[in-house]
């Protein structure tokens, strides 16, 4: 077993250009690679009913809600900070403790699902229980992935978390397939095929973090440990609720058949958020480890204009090469309304990106007063957008223009609190 006094991996380097670069590109191909891979799922939806494969987004959605990525943040800050301060069994006992937790409350929303089953199923319009019942170990899933992914990314050992992502999208998509055209070809065949990606995943991170996690562990200043973890969890949380919740609110007001063409623009144009995040998923834990050190850190800028080119160009290519790919992906009746949604969805992308880098060297650098307006931003947002549907009925380029306006205001918060930050402390 190791001992506390082990070094991590030594993928910290003080060459921050060449190894960011490095890193971040490698992180770049597997994230596409996994995005390519989870998206050919897409194209089994000319082998199960429309309806079933608006279920299947539904539900897809669903665990996207789940706070994989404030999670994620959370254990690479903790992993980083415990790394750079020799407190590694200190941080076996806090994976161990919200290993527990985290399956202790998704049995308690198992059951609670499962009583309530009958009303979920009508409200969202599903064929039957069976992708919900399909959806739940799904769920679990999502919630531990990215407790070891946090860790993989907390020490920095992305060429692994760069693999943890491509095998994930190859077993959703092998799994997918051989369920929906060997058992059932139904939503909850697909889901399944998600729950085999998922799997995968999270057993590649177990697998490499088995090191820190079997420390024997250590007590730690929970009071302290909760200042830090509410803030990411919230930050993180208000920002993920921005990229996902969308879909959520189009299921209610649109019907199946809708759902259908919003949920493949969806897909195609969070293809963006897949090309820009591994920049900002390499500079956070830099930036924790760094601040944890007292030591400088010029990366910002670079992750920022780098984010910003990116996705720029991903639009425009995407505004170009999409329409063809949905010609070849979806059926023809698809193929309009998909294309006309797709400007707007890739516009709402690109501020959100950008906010992504700003909220990630905030929080990295525990700047948590941006926290409360983040969230108070994202409430907001949650009561205009029903209002927005209701007033405008049918119109489903509203969601994605409000998303629009909602993402400017999230970035405009985010720079705001930079500006602050930085006059307040030059030298930060």
């Amino acid at each position: 077993m190791p001992s506390e006094s082990k070094p991590a991996p030594a993928t910290i380097d003080h060459k921050p250009h060449s190894t960011f670069f490095r890193q971040s590109g490698w992180l770049m191909i597997a994230t596409i690679g996994a995005g390519v891979f989870s998206f050919g799922m897409h194209f089994l939806n000319k082998k199960i009913p429309d309806a079933a494969y608006g279920e299947f987004v539904t539900l897809l959605m669903v665990t996207a809600c789940i706070p994989a990525s404030p999670l994620q943040m959370v254990f690479a800050q903790q992993s980083a900070h415990a790394l750079a301060t020799g407190r590694e069994r200190q941080l076996s006992g806090m994976i161990r403790l919200v290993w527990l937790w985290t399956f202790l409350v998704w049995l308690v929303g198992a059951v609670v699902v499962l009583i309530f089953q009958g009303a979920i199923v009508r409200r969202w319009q599903l064929a039957g229980p069976t992708g919900l019942w399909i959806t739940l170990p799904v769920i679990l899933a999502s919630l531990w992935m990215p407790l070891f992914s946090g860790v993989l990314q907390g020490r920095q050992d992305f060429f692994w978390l760069g693999w943890a992502t491509i095998l994930g999208g190859l077993g959703r998509i092998i799994g997918g397939a051989a369920i929906v055209f060997l058992i059932f070809p139904t939503a909850g065949g697909l889901m399944a095929g998600a729950l085999i990606g998922i799997g995968v995943a999270a057993g590649v991170g177990l697998w490499r973090t088995r090191d820190l996690w079997t420390l024997p562990p250590e007590p730690f200043d929970v009071k302290s440990t909760l200042g830090q973890v509410l803030p990411l969890m919230l930050g993180f949380g208000a920002y993920q609720f921005m990229f996902t919740s969308d879909t959520m609110f189009a299921k209610a007001f649109f019907s199946a058949d809708s759902m259908k063409a919003y949920g493949a623009a969806g897909t195609l144009c969070r293809a963006l958020l897949w090309l820009v995040t591994p920049l900002a998923t390499v500079m956070f834990p830099k930036i924790v480890h760094s601040h944890a050190k007292a030591e400088k850190s010029n990366l910002l800028g670079l992750v920022l204009l780098g984010t910003a080119i990116l996705g720029i160009c991903g639009a425009a290519g995407l505004w170009l090469v999409g329409p063809i790919v949905v010609k070849i992906v979806y059926k023809s009746g698809d193929v309009a309304n998909t294309i006309a949604l797709i400007p707007w969805y890739a516009g709402a992308m690109i501020p959100l990106a950008l906010a992504n880098v700003l909220v990630n060297d905030l929080l990295a650098r525990a700047r948590y007063a941006v926290v409360p307006a983040m969230i108070a931003l994202a409430l907001v947002y949650s009561f205009v957008l029903p209002m927005l549907l209701h007033h405008f009925p049918g119109r489903m380029e509203v969601i994605l223009q409000t998303l629009s306006v909602f993402n400017l205001l999230f970035l405009a918060i985010c720079g705001l609190f930079m500006w602050r930050a930085k006059s307040s402390k030059p030298n930060a």
